[in-house]
């Protein structure tokens, strides 16, 4: 992967598109640009690398709970939306991992989150030499030449040596994933983490050997449900409290119809609505994905509460329609006071942990670009503005180009940070990048003409 200090020494040095961030969004671009190449004739081949912070590839590991599977069929993985005939599919990796007729056995769509998350890897690997690792991108310069801006320099660092590396390229793509939302005031400790640690943490505490009495859990969505099923299942000694303000879990949607909300076809129609219908139709299918649980771990929680009541040990506790309003940690204990809604009677909790499933939100742009966040073009709403191609508007002289996998919910819907459109996604923008491509040549042939 060449790198430079300064100016780079001639256009061979110039990448096509870097891509910040290399979760399953970048790593499907990464496909897509890897099979376009290999077949590309000579000077159609588009020169990209991937920055990715960790040391290697991982996806929501503190929530691979060894049980829990995946929500959407494995046929929306990172290439068969796009190429069925693509040798990156989930199904090939199951003929090379010996187990493809192991799992056509198990008459299921949805594989095991921890095998998918070996998939992931699987095809990581293989276009590992797109990939540089312990690259953490500290800032993104606008290059300007003749009043315009026809490219950005990307600074790297490495977290374990800090060496700074800086690449040049004419786009860029940001797909850094989400980050954990948290409550207003909420602070972070050995006593009180976020879900996105849970099995690090638990793991932990159970090598330890440190007794948990009692762990609450705050949130209702489907994480919040597996983190209240792993912590029972984990700490057997111990009161497991979920809180939440619903009177109970919501069951998920995933009727086939409201799935359509999540078909190739629905971005077209989201983006060219008016925005009252994309809110309208942001509202009527939330219940697709935000705050709700399967229906299958509904049922479990409620069967392993009735049989603990029927046993008279009752360690699963649903503290509904409920909300915490203190929080005070202590040395040896957190102290938490949850108010019941309807009575606003209030009754304090002392908790060796307390979890906060409060769901993830898109990191913001000028968090990974800095002074080129202010060449992008926003709406009355302040919100990015950005093009049917995920291409992000920017102010006239600037000729390079921000692609955005994630953070367009407000354009593009509800499957902006979900996997059900990544492999196509993929393939738009990298259709996109060769248009581009072809467009700045022909411009450059004609000025030298």
């Amino acid at each position: 992967m060449t790198t430079f200090q300064g100016e780079p020494d001639s256009t061979d040095e110039i990448y096509d598109v870097l891509g910040i961030g290399f979760g399953p969004s970048n790593l499907a671009l990464a496909i897509a640009l890897h099979e376009h190449n290999a077949t590309a004739h000579e000077g159609q081949a588009l020169r990209a690398a991937f920055l990715e912070k960790q040391p290697r590839f991982g996806w929501h590991r503190g929530m691979l709970v060894d049980d829990a599977t995946m929500q959407v069929s494995f046929l929306k993985d990172l290439v068969t939306m796009r190429d069925p005939t693509s040798d990156f599919s989930f199904l090939c990796y199951l003929q090379e991992r010996g187990r493809l007729v192991d799992f056509l056995n198990q008459k299921t769509l949805f594989p095991l989150r921890i095998e998918f998350h070996d998939y992931f890897e699987w095809a990581a690997a293989r276009v590992d030499h797109l990939v540089e690792y312990s690259a953490e991108v500290v800032s993104v310069r606008p290059v300007t030449e003749d009043g315009e801006i026809p490219f950005y320099d990307l600074t790297s660092r490495d977290p374990g040596t800090g060496r700074t590396t800086v690449r040049r390229t004419r786009s860029i793509c940001v797909a850094t994933g989400l980050e954990p939302h948290l409550p207003p005031d909420a602070s972070l400790s050995e006593r009180v983490w976020h879900n996105s640690e849970l099995l690090p943490r638990v793991d932990e505490l159970v090598r330890s050997g440190r007794t948990v009495r009692r762990a609450i859990v705050l949130g209702a969505g489907q994480s919040a449900a597996e983190a209240v099923d792993y912590l029972h299942r984990s700490l057997p000694g111990a009161e497991v409290c979920s809180v939440f303000a619903k009177y109970g879990y919501t069951p998920a949607d995933d009727s086939p119809f409201a799935n359509k909300i999540f078909d190739p076809e629905a971005v077209d129609l989201y983006y060219g609505a008016p925005a009252e219908v994309k809110q309208s139709l942001f509202e009527y299918h939330r219940s697709t994905n935000y705050s709700v649980v399967d229906m299958e771990l509904i049922e479990s929680l409620s069967r392993t509460m009735y049989q603990e009541k029927v046993q008279g040990q009752e360690r699963l506790r649903m503290m509904n329609v409920s909300r915490i309003r203190e929080v005070e940690a202590g040395a040896d204990e957190v102290r938490v006071t949850v108010e019941f809604l309807p009575t606003g009677e209030r009754e304090v909790l002392a908790s060796d942990l307390l979890v906060y499933a409060t769901g993830y939100q898109p990191r913001g742009i000028g968090d990974n670009l800095g002074e080129v966040g202010k060449l992008c073009l926003r709406d009355e709403e302040d919100a990015l503005r950005v093009g049917r191609d995920h291409r992000v508007e920017t102010a006239p002289n600037v000729t390079a180009d921000i692609y955005l996998q994630g953070g367009t919910e407000h354009t593009h819907g509800l499957t902006s940070t979900l996997l059900s459109t990544v492999a196509v996604r993929a393939g738009e923008i990298r259709a996109t990048l060769l248009a581009r491509r072809s467009a700045n040549s022909l411009q450059a042939a004609s000025a030298r003409g």
